[in-house]
This record gives structure tokens, C-alpha cells and sequence, in this order.
């Protein structure tokens, strides 16, 4: 089996460099298959590898001072942080000395940096942040684009269509995919025109229309009543933050209800077992590690405010992409679709 190269911006993220540096460790106990490459300030990342004893030698180490604050504008960004860790990263993955790059650090910044560097894919315009949310069937719905686009019109709405559906069939292996647009309400005359119009572009699409359920309200996401949810940025990334929030809420009220009296403590030593399952299952760090989906390289972010098991997982998400060649298949998928064809182009200008 092929050895696959991570590259890690240690410098990125809230409690970074300790929650990569030993994010990669927890991996690198359980996986013999991954190499890291390090970027970062070494005189910052060396104590913590110090103490990581399962990392000897199975990294490389690039020094840099420079590293992108997460308050950083993504055209300064672009401008100031060339020798920055997250940009030498990005830049190891188009030079092929990586096979894919994580931070938990400023989102626009990286998603900036990656399109600069590594460029989008034939046939689309902006690349979206895809991840998986469980749901009530056992399953995930994927779901995008989860911030890198704060506005979207319907010809990029479009795109995240074809590339979560792609997306659900490589890493979900599902046959044939579902897809909805995040929307207030199920029926058609409502929601913007560009929900209304990149709904047409779906009806309209040889390659999608048998796969388009229509519109779905949030509640739907977790109720996996389609395999794909498409949104622009601002509602996808405020939709995540507040199923976690409200996933974090549950946990401790159900905490704080079996530790009030001796009686409920009691309880919690039959029922803790089953309760500490359904708690892993929607555990946020369980589902950390967002694909920004759409580049010619595969990069992954990571929450800023994760741990190191959180940051383990996203290093998990990040090696099962390249396992599954994830970048070929949806250029497989694209093939297909003509997604600037005159017809398209005509079904707005009607509506519009």
C-alpha cells in the first residue's frame, strides 16, 4: 500500500500548535501507512513533539515564523503569508510532496489560498467546504457549502449539486444520490431566485434530475430525508454551528440530569453505557475534517476550536479521501456535466 504524505499547518486553529502536533500523534499510533510533513515554528512545535513519542520518526519537520491569524483578510493573506505555514503547506500538495493539507485555521484565508494555488476544477467556479452530518437513518447527509461562499448564485449552487452528489457516491458510497436546496419552506414559490433558479438548472439537467428531491427546511438534515443538501456558505455555517451548539446543549442536560442526586447517579450505571454511544455518534470532533471540495489537491479544514481527538479525526477524513481518490472521481462525475452550456445560460435569463 502506498504511503500517504499529510501535511499539517501546526501554526493554525485556537489551541494550535498542541492539538495538531498530538492530533497527528493519536494517528500516528494506530496508522503505520502516514508520513507527516510539519509547518510550522519550531522552537513553538518541538516541546510538544518532545512528548510525543509514537511521532519519531514518522514526520518531517519545515520551519517557518509566519503563520495566518484567524482575524487575517483573505487578500492579505494572499499578499503577506507566502512563507506562511498554511501556505507552504497548500504549496506541498501542488508540488505533489503531499497528498493532502490540513488546517484548523482561517477559513477565507485557506480557501483563498488553496484556489490561488492549486486551482479549481474544470467547469467550476468556486470550490464549497462539503462534511457529513449524521442523521436519523444511521447515515450521514452531506451537506455543502459549509462557509467558504458567504453568496452564491444559481449557476455556483448548481456546481455544489454536482459535486455533492459526486462526493456522496466516492466517500459515501451511495449508488444514487438524493439532493435538496436548503430552502424556508418546501414549496416551490418560495426562497430566493437563486434557490428558485438553481432549482430549475437541476430539473433541467440530464445528469441530476432523477436524483432532485427539491427543496428541504434544516430540520431535514438530520432527518436524512436527502442524501445531499446544497446552500450557500452563510446558511450552511450557520446551520452547522447550530446543530452543534444544540448537540452540545442535549449532552449537558442529560449530564446534568444524571449527576443531581444519588438516584440519578444510579441510573447512570445502567444506562451510561448506552448513553455515552448515542453521545459519540453526534460528538462534533467524530465528524471533524471538512473537504474543500472542487480544487485540483486535496485540502481538508479542520474547527478551529477542536481538540486533539477532533483534529485526529479530521487527519482520519483527510487519509480516507486519498484512499478513495476522491479528486478522480468527481472529475469523472463532471465529465458529463455541462454546466456553462447556451441552454443553462437561457433558463435564467427566462426566469430571471
Amino acid at each position: 500500500m502506498k504511503k500517504i504524505t499529510v501535511a499539517l499547518d501546526c501554526m493554525g486553529g485556537d489551541r494550535a500548535p498542541q492539538i495538531v502536533v498530538e492530533g497527528a500523534d493519536i494517528i500516528a499510533s494506530t496508522n503505520d501507512n502516514v508520513h507527516f510533513l510539519l509547518f510550522g515554528d519550531e522552537k513553538k512545535v518541538a516541546p510538544i513533539i518532545n512528548h510525543c513519542r509514537h511521532l519519531k520518526d514518522r514526520y518531517s519537520f519545515i520551519h517557518t515564523e509566519d503563520f495566518i491569524s484567524s482575524d487575517e483578510k483573505p487578500s492579505v493573506a494572499l499578499r503577506r503569508g507566502t512563507k506562511s505555514s498554511m501556505r507552504l503547506a497548500i504549496d506541498s500538495v501542488k508540488e505533489n510532496q503531499s497528498d493532502v493539507m490540513i488546517s484548523a485555521g482561517n477559513t477565507g484565508a485557506l480557501m483563498a489560498m488553496a484556489k490561488v494555488v492549486l486551482r479549481a476544477l474544470p467547469s467550476i467556479d468556486r470550490p464549497a467546504i462539503v462534511t457529513s452530518i449524521p442523521n436519523q437513518k444511521k447515515k450521514a447527509t452531506v451537506m455543502l457549502d459549509m462557509g467558504a461562499n458567504v453568496e452564491c448564485g444559481a449557476d455556483v449552487l448548481y456546481q455544489f449539486a454536482v459535486m455533492g452528489h459526486a462526493f456522496a457516491r466516492a466517500v459515501l458510497k451511495i449508488e444514487n444520490p438524493t439532493i435538496g436546496i436548503l430552502n424556508v419552506g418546501s414549496e416551490e414559490l418560495k426562497g430566493s431566485d437563486a434557490v428558485k433558479n438553481a432549482a430549475i438548472l437541476i430539473k433541467e439537467s440530464a445528469h441530476l434530475k432523477d436524483c432532485f428531491y427539491g427543496y428541504v427546511e434544516g430540520d431535514d438534515i438530520t432527518k436524512g430525508t436527502v442524501d445531499v443538501v446544497v446552500t450557500d456558505g452563510f446558511s450552511g455555517n450557520i446551520t452547522l454551528k447550530a446543530i452543534e451548539g444544540s448537540v452540545k446543549l442535549v449532552s449537558g442536560i442529560i449530564k446534568e440530569g444524571f449527576t443531581d442526586s444519588f438516584w440519578s447517579k444510579l441510573g447512570y450505571l445502567f444506562a451510561g453505557p448506552s448513553i455515552s454511544r448515542a453521545t459519540k455518534t453526534v460528538d462534533p470532533r467524530m465528524h471533524n475534517g471538512a473537504m474543500l471540495v472542487g480544487l485540483n489537491g486535496v485540502v481538508v479544514k479542520s474547527h478551529g476550536s477542536t481538540d486533539r481527538i477532533g483534529f485526529a479525526n479530521a487527519i482520519k477524513v483527510s487519509v480516507s479521501l486519498v484512499e478513495n481518490k476522491i479528486n478522480e472521481h468527481i472529475i469523472n462525475e463532471l465529465k458529463p456535466v455541462e454546466i456553462a452550456d447556451s441552454k443553462k445560460e437561457k433558463i435564467i435569463g427566462d426566469v430571471s
